[in-house]
């Protein structure tokens, strides 16, 4: 036993070697990262490289357009609940066929699917907005099958004591079956959250206008246009990655939780 933690503490250590020389190299001058005898801890820490990024760079438009997007997928994580709670507990005809058409489509590469998304978003005229960014990303598969799985399990009964007490549909789903979800609601809002806050390929491509630029694609441009400081790009990696190790790390157990609840082994 103690030979594999010993193991598994060396691997531990090993793989955040790089994570700790991000963050540690994010508060040095530039003059520091590029000296000879690297140094893990800052002889000479400053918020130097991330004033930078907000001041001379476009990052704070950058982050806004980011937290429009994981707004708005958020807002589309409640569509898919709909949209589970509809297959797990509505009778209706073709709901199995449907039902298979959406997990089929989770077999299908998102980059086979980006030619005609784009094609049919030029069509509509949303091209380079944050609209046709949204769109495409407020419906997801494997979200949807989740919700699903999770809420088959849920008693029908219940759902149908609330509506034998005169309660509707949408006061069923928001004041019973919401707070009953909270476990698939916590893993698909983590996972939710990571895809939005990482967006990159898909507003690359539909977007030319820098203005709509998200957190990664600005990212990019900073490795580009500053290639030779290394300090200002750590600290821009920083920045994208910190948020997301923090929320992780608070409920990383809910996603366990969720997986296992929901069926999936």
């Amino acid at each position: 036993m103690r030979i594999v933690t010993t193991i598994m503490v060396l691997g531990g250590v090993l793989v955040s070697i790089p994570f700790l020389w991000m963050i540690s190299s994010a508060f040095k001058p530039e003059s520091e990262v590029l000296q000879l005898v690297p140094t893990l801890i800052p002889e000479n820490p400053t918020l130097e490289n991330f004033i930078k990024l907000f001041t001379e760079l476009n990052f704070l438009v950058y982050l806004r357009n980011t937290l429009i997007i994981v707004f708005f997928s958020f807002i589309g994580l409640l569509f898919n609940a709909m949209a589970g709670y509809g297959f797990a507990k509505f009778e209706f005809k073709g709901r199995e066929k449907i039902f298979y058409v959406v997990l089929a489509t989770m077999m299908i590469p998102g980059q086979v699917t980006m030619i005609p998304v784009y094609l049919l978003l030029n069509e509509m005229g949303l091209t380079n907005t944050m609209t046709g960014i949204i769109l495409p990303g407020l419906a997801v598969a494997f979200s949807i099958f989740l919700f699903r799985q999770f809420m088959t399990t849920i008693p029908t009964d219940l759902i149908e004591a609330a509506r034998l007490d005169g309660a509707g549909e949408f006061y069923i789903f928001f004041r019973l079956i919401i707070p009953i979800a909270k476990p698939i609601f916590a893993v698909q809002g983590i996972l939710t959250f990571i895809a939005a806050w990482n967006s990159f390929l898909w507003p690359l491509i539909i977007a030319n206008d820098e203005s709509l630029y998200t957190l990664s694609v600005g990212l990019s441009l900073l490795q580009g246009q500053y290639a030779n400081n290394f300090a200002l790009q750590m600290a821009g990696a920083a920045f994208m990655v910190i948020p997301i190790m923090i929320i992780f790390s608070f409920f990383q157990k809910y996603i366990v939780e969720g997986f296992t609840m929901s069926g999936i082994k």
